[in-house]
């Protein structure tokens, strides 16, 4: 099992590198890229701690010698939330980043499962889709906007809001990794009711915490460790999957089959191809009916930047 992480030297990426090179299966492979020199030094660091898996580094403009070979690849690479910042702001810069290293990908590992952690999720996605459409490889059920750091902040703001543990909850989060487009379906945890205050603060907490971290830090950083965390346990999901297992659901941004807009986030059934299956929503309650209307508008501007981006 390979992993290719590209943005390796960053905050997330070495997060995530650390997480992969302890839990990964015993034959797995994980390589880092970066185009900072400094990735050779971390694969090294990574190589001193006693784990089964083989860490290697890789830097420069070229990307296809860690692509190689790779079942899964990671996109992180790419500019960080800094206060006053919201994710449409840090467009500019991604996009491009992502639209070279997703071209990469196209060459190097077409068979590959992609997931997209680089913000704005909402709008790289539409453009990872086009450059692998262009180059005559995309397999939508393949392509995922990582938006498990949603997922893992409902679960611990409900946890704590209930005085429960959070490993014992899960809330699905729907809709896009952006502000209005980030609604939990609190109705379907199980086990749990809600006031309308209830569903209100932590609708609009798991929505704003991104810039809840970035303030914290002082401008000194954004959500790294969490988002670490995030990316690594959709990671082993898909390994999971890959290797067969039954059963493995997560929440992720992939192409929809309905027509609310091309690219949506939901609870998915992973498989040894990507997504095996879409689950349905449920029933919503009329919070959640409403909330998934007013997105509507902002998720699709969203996916046309993106769509207007490839244009250019």
């Amino acid at each position: 099992m390979k992993v290719a992480l590209l943005g390796a030297a960053g905050g997330i990426g070495q997060a995530l590198a650390l997480l992969l090179t302890t839990r990964l299966p015993q034959d797995g492979e994980l390589s880092l890229y970066d185009i900072a020199p400094v990735t050779a030094g971390i694969a090294v660091d990574l190589s001193h701690i006693p784990s089964p898996v083989k860490v290697r580094g890789f830097c420069g403009p070229d990307a296809s010698p860690a692509l190689l070979g790779a079942d899964i690849v990671l996109i992180v690479a790419g500019v960080a939330r800094k206060p006053g910042m919201d994710r449409a702001d840090l467009f500019n810069v991604n996009a491009g980043i992502v639209r070279q290293l997703v071209g990469q990908v196209a060459v190097c590992a077409p068979e590959a499962l992609i997931g997209i952690v680089t913000n704005p999720v909402n709008t790289l996605v539409a453009i990872a889709a086009g450059v692998l459409a262009q180059a005559g490889v995309y397999q939508p059920q393949k392509l995922f906007g990582i938006t498990t750091l949603d997922v893992i902040r409902a679960n611990s703001y409900v946890a704590a809001m209930k005085g429960l543990r959070p490993d014992q909850i899960e809330v699905p989060v729907v809709g896009g990794h952006s502000g209005v487009t980030i609604l939990p379906l609190l109705s379907q945890v199980p086990g749990i009711t809600f006031s309308d205050e209830e569903v209100n603060l932590l609708t609009r907490r798991i929505r704003n915490a991104g810039t809840e971290v970035v303030e914290a830090k002082a401008g000194a950083g954004s959500a790294t460790l969490a988002m670490g965390y995030a990316a690594a346990r959709f990671t082993l999901s898909l390994v999971r999957a890959l290797q067969g297992q039954q059963g493995i659901i997560e929440c992720a941004y992939v192409e929809s089959e309905s027509a609310f807009s091309r690219f949506f986030a939901q609870p998915l059934l992973l498989g040894p191809q990507g997504v095996s299956a879409r689950r349905p929503l449920g029933i919503l309650s009329d919070f959640e009916q409403q909330a998934l209307q007013d997105m509507r508008a902002a998720l699709n501007q969203d996916i046309a930047l993106g769509d207007q981006f490839l244009q250019q």
